[in-house]
């Protein structure tokens, strides 16, 4: 009987590693923030919460599709409230996705209009270096080196800048496309 008693544990506890984010909350309110006292459907999510869900999925290697796992204690489980839990969740996180992607997208366009803007300066003072005089060499003077910063930022938005958004992306990827169960412990 211990031996399968034992078992039945092994098997569940196997279940809440399986490759998907488990988490244990008291109740339902250790998902939300302490200091909205609006309903389920349109609370604010607390940050503790959010920093655990970041950290299990940093953690796991996990593709999309995965599960988010919140075990509740079985007397305070509520259907009702659970169902409004999960579309507030899926909510969040579509919106968190959609402003992320917007923001990197935004990132990447005003580094393009810099590369431009800089491969025109330098064309501009590469026109300027063959005349002589006063007012030619101050504008090559000028023009030269903020081509060359414009064009470098560009590049940095492009390509460094707009890669270090992109793990929270990909967090909120992941979390958008999550099937949310709940469970009791």
């Amino acid at each position: 009987m211990d031996t399968e008693h034992l078992s039945e544990e092994l098997s569940e506890e196997e279940k809440m590693r399986q490759g998907n984010i488990s988490l244990i909350l008291d109740s339902y309110n250790d998902i939300f923030s302490d200091f909205d006292p609006r309903g389920y459907s349109e609370r604010a999510l607390s940050d503790d919460f959010l920093l655990e869900c970041k950290r299990a999925a940093r953690d796991k290697d996990l593709e999309t599709g995965f599960e988010l796992r919140l075990l509740v204690p079985k007397n305070r489980r509520n259907l009702n409230d659970e169902g409004k839990i999960k579309q507030r969740l899926k909510i969040h996180f579509h919106k968190h996705f959609r402003q992320k992607h917007d923001e990197i997208r935004s990132i990447k366009r005003e580094g393009i209009a810099w590369v431009a803007m800089g491969l025109i300066f330098i064309f501009l003072a590469t026109i300027i270096y063959a005349y002589k005089g006063f007012l030619f060499n101050l504008l090559f003077v000028i023009l030269e080196p903020a081509g060359w910063f414009t064009l470098w930022s560009g590049l940095d938005k492009i390509f460094i800048i707009s890669r270090e958004k992109k793990p929270e992306l990909d967090f909120y990827v992941k979390m958008a496309n999550a099937k949310i169960v709940f469970i009791s412990y």
